[in-house]
């Protein structure tokens, strides 16, 4: 008989009218989070939890509690003073262990073992990211061993069976709980879940197959990357014993032009022209990332008029590149000579 009256609704922090799945569901989120096989799990409340499931998940046993409330008795439906439960604990009612305690005993099965990733930063200069480049970095990180190319074995020599777990890769364990004996299944530690281990370890990594060196990576940036932009490097990261590497990312800053800069895929530059050049018009030669180009300025051209090369911005794809636009600043000088003066008051009389 549960010697502590409590609400077996509250408990399972449910309504009154709560339906059996509702009731049901709460019931195996508390298992999961009280139960004592847990790190951190709480025994006198997994015990508490389980008496209001008990009650509420038979609709008898239900009805009897809302109508008798604290004055229920109960009987048949605790737990006995060593801790298990009672003769009155029905497991036909759909109570699944394999769903509730799964996570707990499956000893991590199916999971893969993976290395580490790794993020390093590297900086380009701007034409760097029109065209590409090809650069090298040097990490310190846990990679596979050269001498025994990761099995962990000296050179020449084989592998045998592993004696702790007799060559299955796992170990079955026995654990005793107030609900009675659970068997667990976890990798074995010595072999890592191989089932076999070096007869002769590598003298280099001691059989681990892994071990921290440095190591020179080319990273091969790609034509029209942008600044922050992350290259991924499949299996480039840390190496695991009896497992996969992790990735490398590359994160690329690019950094500022004096003369030119980005916009989407097009190539965004100022370029100074003379009043007399604006209004009259004429061939500028300016130098694009490409090389020498020739611009014809057109009479007339405005203030902050854009001009616009075909084929010389970033790239797009296929070998298609943007376009190079070119703002037109025209200068005014800021001192006139005497005969440059009466130029530009005859240009006034012309209504110029």
């Amino acid at each position: 008989m549960a010697t502590n009256r409590k609400d077996y609704y509250d408990l399972l922090g449910v309504p009154k009218n709560a339906s059996h799945d509702d009731i049901k569901k709460a019931f195996h989120k508390l298992a999961h989070k009280y139960h004592p096989d847990k790190k951190g799990g709480d025994e006198a409340k997994f015990k508490e939890i389980n008496e209001a499931y008990q009650v509420l998940s038979d609709n008898k046993r239900r009805a009897e509690y809302d109508a008798y409330g604290s004055t229920f008795n109960g009987e048949g439906f605790g737990f006995s003073a060593q801790g298990g439960p009672t003769s009155g604990w029905d497991f036909s009612q759909g109570f699944d262990f394999g769903d509730i305690f799964g996570e707990f005993f499956n000893g991590g099965q199916g999971r893969t073992r993976r290395g580490r990733d790794i993020s390093v930063d590297i900086q380009i200069s701007f034409a760097e990211s029109i065209f590409g480049v090809t650069r090298s970095v040097l990490i310190s990180k846990v990679g596979t061993c050269e001498d025994c190319s990761g099995s962990g074995a000296q050179p020449g020599s084989k592998k045998v069976e592993c004696k702790v777990c007799a060559g299955k890769g796992r170990i079955h364990e026995t654990k005793r709980s107030f609900l009675g004996s659970f068997t667990s299944v976890r990798e074995c530690g010595t072999c890592g879940g191989t089932g076999m281990i070096p007869e002769h370890p590598c003298a280099s990594c001691g059989g681990h197959g892994v071990l921290k060196k440095t190591e020179e990576i080319s990273v091969a940036v790609p034509a029209g990357i942008q600044d922050g932009e992350m290259i991924r490097l499949s299996g480039r990261g840390e190496a695991t014993p009896h497992g996969a590497s992790g990735d490398l990312y590359v994160k690329v800053h690019v950094e500022r032009h004096a003369q030119f800069r980005r916009e989407g895929n097009n190539i965004l530059m100022d370029l100074n022209v003379k009043l007399s050049d604006a209004l009259l018009g004429t061939d500028y030669k300016i130098q694009t990332l490409d090389g020498e180009v020739t611009v014809g300025i057109p009479a007339g051209v405005s203030f902050g008029e854009l001009l616009r090369v075909k084929g010389k911005g970033a790239p797009i794809a296929q070998g298609k590149r943007g376009d190079l636009l070119i703002r037109i600043i025209i200068r005014t000088p800021q001192k006139l000579s005497k005969k440059a003066r009466e130029l530009v008051d005859k240009l006034k009389e012309e209504g110029i």
